[in-house]
Parts: structure tokens; C-alpha cells; sequence
């Protein structure tokens, strides 16, 4: 067993890497430390937002499919392992945000996101080849593990810290398939480093630019009702989040992750860490 803050009891949930080992049945929603975060309306914003986006996994599993819909093992593993543990992932958050802020209705401002955003998410915004998306794939893994890494640390709540830490793991799971994957890709296309880098480099730029803006929208528009929406609404929620990545972000972890696609050999992989370090920063709005 694990013990959280508070003598809160975990399941521990850990074993063979390769495969799912938790389940949302397992978290102690009913333990959940109401009064520590009720009041935090940036961290409100951080999880119900996470919660939306993670609950379209099957909108972006559709896509993937589609794309590979010849390559009968990824669309197994897609279809039977990463969409259901992605689905998993936006019921736990929903879960939980509905546990601690039951006044806020889940349920219509996720339907308003969705109308809007299933309006541009489609396969023609995936990269040009196969080996090219599942490098860019590997950028949205980085991002999402170091997000509920950085999550887990920050947060002074247990079971979300729990929630948060399951996830993450998942995520760097998710990450080694689709690395596998762009290598069997990269050996048939052949793809040059310098294509690589640009697919890495311009996914780095989209992580936050469509997915997270519209979940925000929602979440806020469901919070303040009467309040309107404004781009600036998200301009300073993006600038609240700044201090708390500069404290909690894992640089380390997203840099070797992000490293690996361009299979650099040791002493030019040092000499380019500090660029890398830097595009970093762009996965948690620093």
C-alpha cells in the first residue's frame, strides 16, 4: 500500500509496464480533500479543462485509424489500449472535478466544446506521412506526461496528486508505442533528421493551439455563464500558469523524450539540450 497526505489509503496500482494497471474504480473520490482546493480557480481551470480534452480521445483515436487503417497492429492497439486508457483518463478527471465542484455542469459545457471542436479536429491536419505523424504523436506524449507530472507535484491535494501520477505514467507508456512505431515508420520512409525536426519542432507550436483554447472557452463560459468569453479570459489564465511551471515543470524527462525521434548520437545530443530545453517551456505555457 501507499499512504497519501492525510493517512489516505492507495491501491497500489503499479506492475508490468507495458500493460494498464490501474483503474479509476481503485481512487478514493470519497477521500478527496475538498476543502484544499474548492477555492483554487486556476487549478478549477487546469483540471476541468484536462477533463474535456482527455473525454475526445475517441474523436482523435477516430482520426489515427483512419490514417493508419491498413496497419492492422496500430489500429489493434489504438482502438483496444490507448483510446480506452485516454477515455479513462477524461473520466477520473471528470470524476473528480465533479466531486469537488459539483455546482459546475460538467455535462453541458463538455457538449458545447465538442460541437465546436469536432469542427476542425480531422485526419487532413495530421503530418504528410506515417513516420512524420507518430514523431508528432511522440511531441503530444512529452507534453501530456510532463503536464500531470508537473500536475501530481504541484497540487497539495492526494487523490488528485494520485489521479495525476496514474496518468502521467500512462502517458510515458503511450509514448514508447508510438517511439516503436515511428521507428518501424522511419526505416520504410526514411525520412531526413532535418524532416523530423520540423514536424517535432512545429507540433511543439500546436500542442496548446487549438485543443486546450477551446476547453478553456467551455469551461469557462460553463463557470461564468453570464460573463461572455474573451481571448483575453485564456491570455491570463495562460499567465497564471506560468509561475507554477517554472516550479514544477520535469524539463529533464520532456527534453530526453523529445530528443529521441531525431536519433542524435551523444555528443550532439549535448550540444543541442539547451535549445531543446528551451522548446520545452512551450508544452506547459512558460
Amino acid at each position: 500500500m501507499e499512504m497519501g497526505q492525510q493517512g489516505v489509503e492507495f491501491v497500489s496500482l503499479r506492475g508490468d509496464p507495458s500493460v494498464a494497471t490501474w483503474s479509476m474504480d481503485a481512487v478514493p473520490y470519497h477521500a478527496v480533500a475538498r476543502e484544499k482546493v474548492h477555492d483554487d480557480a486556476v487549478l478549477f481551470y487546469i483540471v476541468a479543462s484536462a477533463s474535456f480534452v482527455e473525454s475526445t480521445s475517441d474523436v482523435y483515436t477516430r482520426n489515427l485509424v483512419a490514417f493508419f487503417r491498413d496497419d492492422s497492429e496500430i489500429v489493434q492497439w489504438l482502438e483496444q489500449s490507448w483510446e480506452r486508457e485516454e477515455l479513462q483518463h477524461g473520466a477520473a478527471l471528470k470524476r473528480y472535478v465533479q466531486t469537488v465542484w459539483p455546482e459546475f455542469d460538467w455535462d453541458g459545457a463538455y457538449r458545447s466544446f465538442l460541437a465546436e471542436f469536432t469542427r476542425f479536429c480531422s485526419v487532413d491536419q495530421l503530418a504528410g506521412t506515417r513516420a512524420l505523424e507518430m514523431a508528432a504523436r511522440c511531441v503530444v506524449e512529452t507534453g501530456t506526461a510532463a503536464f500531470y507530472r508537473a500536475l501530481s507535484e504541484l497540487t497539495r491535494e492526494p487523490v488528485l496528486r494520485q489521479i495525476a501520477s496514474e496518468i502521467s505514467a500512462d502517458e510515458v507508456r503511450h509514448y514508447k508505442h508510438f517511439y516503436r512505431f515511428f521507428v518501424r515508420y522511419r526505416a520504410r520512409e526514411q525520412p531526413s533528421r532535418a524532416a523530423v525536426l520540423r514536424t517535432l519542432w512545429h507540433r511543439i507550436g500546436e500542442v496548446d493551439a487549438e485543443d486546450a483554447f477551446y476547453a478553456f472557452k467551455h469551461v469557462h463560459l460553463g463557470r461564468n455563464p453570464d460573463a461572455g468569453f474573451h481571448v483575453h479570459d485564456y491570455e491570463a489564465f495562460r499567465a497564471s500558469l506560468r509561475p507554477l511551471a517554472k516550479r514544477h515543470f520535469p524539463h529533464a524527462m520532456a527534453t530526453k523524450m523529445l530528443l529521441k525521434p531525431l536519433g542524435l548520437s551523444a555528443p550532439v545530443g549535448r550540444l543541442v539540450v539547451p535549445a531543446v530545453t528551451s522548446a520545452t517551456r512551450l508544452l506547459f505555457l512558460m
